[in-house]
């Protein structure tokens, strides 16, 4: 039998020793999750190639929430895949927690960070409670196991979906179903998110409680990034923005530095207005749009 050498062996002992150990809590403004340079390429089916992501520098702190936002196609989703170890760039790279995605089991990253995808689809009837409690599945046979059905109990509560508890998911609305898989994600409790488009479906109550949530998680110390297609909702609940445009960041920084009629106008191809409220002062971003009658 032949037996690999000690280098080897040392390094694979190495990388075991550092798996499935229990995250601690990151220190407000420690980068959590960064990518450097990704780009990546989608490939159709008549043979064309297109650039998706071009070069793409990103980050996100324990303490902030940082939104991406862009016109369709920018890709904000596509990074934020690339962010949860979805996709994989074909060049650059992704850390989480200072460590390659490559370098983390499957478990250890589902410990570090959560991801609420855009669709919520689930393959058998569970029942809302059902579907929430697997969000506790990374902690299973760990002491943070204790407190599944505390953190389940307010994390339905955080979404509004306790009724919804023995409810089958398939018969929920759309709404429902995206209240009941953000409190899938907080019941995760990992110290970064990842959210694409959690307002999507929600009326006007929920976008504002779900930001809320957004803001009040960062507050407590997670890393918190939402892709968002409202811009005033960016402007008013994230602490940095980054703008995609066809696959590059065009701007980042905070609402009021990066959020102009002049930068927004340019990559969304139409007019954009950014006011103050004459009341509260908060910056309103609205499509420039003509009287009527």
């Amino acid at each position: 039998m032949t037996t690999a050498p000690a280098t080897v062996r040392h390094g694979l002992t190495g990388l075991l020793r550092r798996t499935h150990e229990l995250p601690g809590t990151p220190e407000t403004g420690r980068v959590t999750l960064r990518a450097r340079g990704v780009t990546l390429d989608r490939h159709g089916g008549g043979g064309g190639t297109r650039r998706v992501l071009d070069g793409v520098d990103f980050e996100v702190a324990a303490g902030e929430v940082v939104a991406l936002v862009g016109p369709n196609g920018a890709g904000k989703s596509t990074l934020l895949a690339v962010l949860a170890g979805e996709l994989e760039p074909g060049h650059g790279s992704v850390e989480l927690d200072g460590r390659a995605l490559d370098r983390w089991t499957p478990i250890d990253m589902a410990r570090r960070r959560a991801v609420l995808p855009q669709s919520h689809i689930v393959g058998f009837p569970f029942t809302a409670a059902e579907v929430i409690a697997m969000g506790r599945a990374p902690w299973q046979r760990t002491s943070r196991a204790e407190s599944d059905h505390e953190v389940i109990a307010a994390a339905m509560a955080a979404t509004d979906s306790t009724h919804l508890a023995e409810r089958a998911f398939p018969s929920l609305s759309g709404g429902e179903r995206a209240r009941v898989a953000l409190a899938r994600v907080l019941a995760q409790d990992t110290a970064t998110l990842l959210l694409d488009e959690p307002t999507a479906a929600l009326d006007l109550g929920h976008q504002e409680a779900v930001l809320t949530l957004a803001a009040d998680r960062a507050a407590a110390g997670a890393a918190v990034v939402v892709v968002l297609h409202d811009l005033a909702s960016a402007a008013a609940y994230a602490d940095r923005v980054a703008v995609l445009d066809a696959g590059r960041v065009a701007a980042t920084g905070p609402p009021r530095e990066i959020l102009t009629g002049e930068l927004l106008s340019r990559v969304y191809q139409y007019p954009v207005e950014v006011l103050d409220h004459p009341g509260t002062g908060a910056q309103l971003v609205l499509p420039a749009r003509r009287g009527r009658g």
